[in-house]
């Protein structure tokens, strides 16, 4: 008896760090924050205050000046990005390409640094003093650009450095769907004397539209949760031209110190990212209907 009893409580003892760090470090957080939404913490005492940290957040234009930010370079970002891993992966393809497995390698790189590493590097190539892209365009005879105290160049270099690094990331995701093309619908094609454009665009685009729709959803979530790029590179400059929905919380709830009105904003991003990809997947499920 106590050896059956033993044995049917071993696997609940291996279980068991795994169920005190999810309660300790996720379910007590969550739970924490979403009562911090409803009142205020301060001096280790609570005041619950109903739904006045949302009527706060929602009725605040910098949140609404943090969320157009977001959306606009979300909007710029993600089809720029998805277009070029689609492009890179259908090279990457290429049966006959030479060296494919370096290639791979050269592409994915940028993803295995360090977010803080490869944001101070575009600090310097992109600064107004010294910056490598400031002194090509000075050897050009033009003028050197103030590129992080513009609102929309600092929009643009924020817009090149994250698609450098995580185009590689969705190139990989894309590279995968490509292999499961068969290839007997290109040689048909080719037969029937569709050249290269038009098996991209009739085969190879439709074969990867799941893919597709899979790779945008991460873009679109990545992009809502921005926060180091523009916080080391910008700092939310100049005058709040960058600052993303995510600085915004974070100065409210590190700055500011009101963690009341951070967790409502962090609840209400919750749902923008949830309706978002509920809308995709929708999407998604009637395509496959279809």
């Amino acid at each position: 008896m106590r050896r059956s009893i033993y044995h049917r409580s071993v696997p609940y003892l291996f279980l068991l760090p795994f169920i005190a760090f999810f309660f300790v470090f996720m379910a007590y957080p969550i739970v924490f924050s979403l009562m911090l939404c409803f009142g205020k913490y301060k001096s280790a005492s609570f005041t619950f205050t109903g739904i006045g940290n949302f009527s706060f957040v929602l009725s605040d234009p910098l949140f609404f000046k943090a969320l157009f930010n977001t959306f606009l370079m979300m909007v710029i970002q993600v089809p720029v990005q998805t277009a070029l891993a689609l492009i890179l992966a259908s090279l990457l393809n290429v049966k006959k390409l030479k060296g494919k497995g370096i290639m791979r390698m050269v592409v994915f790189m940028p993803v295995l640094l360090d977010a803080v590493s490869y944001s101070i590097v575009f600090g310097m190539f992109f600064n107004y003093e010294n910056g490598i892209v400031n002194n090509v365009i000075r050897l050009l005879g033009g003028d050197g650009l103030q590129w992080l105290n513009l609102g929309w160049l600092a929009k643009t270099v924020l817009i090149i450095a994250i698609t450098w690094r995580w185009t590689g990331y969705n190139t990989v995701i894309m590279l995968s769907g490509l292999q499961n093309i068969p290839e007997d619908l290109y040689e048909a094609a080719s037969i029937d004397g569709a050249g290269r454009i038009r098996q991209f665009f009739a085969i190879t685009v439709p074969g990867l539209k799941q893919v597709l729709i899979f790779a945008v959803i991460l873009s679109v979530n990545g992009m809502l949760q921005l926060f180091t790029e523009p916080y080391l590179l910008t700092g939310g400059g100049p005058v709040n031209e960058t600052l993303t929905i995510v600085q915004y919380l974070y100065k409210k709830g590190f700055k500011s110190f009101d963690f009341g009105v951070a967790s409502a904003g962090s609840y209400i991003l919750v749902l923008i990212i949830a309706a978002l990809t509920f809308l995709q997947i929708k999407v998604t499920k009637e395509d496959k209907g279809r």
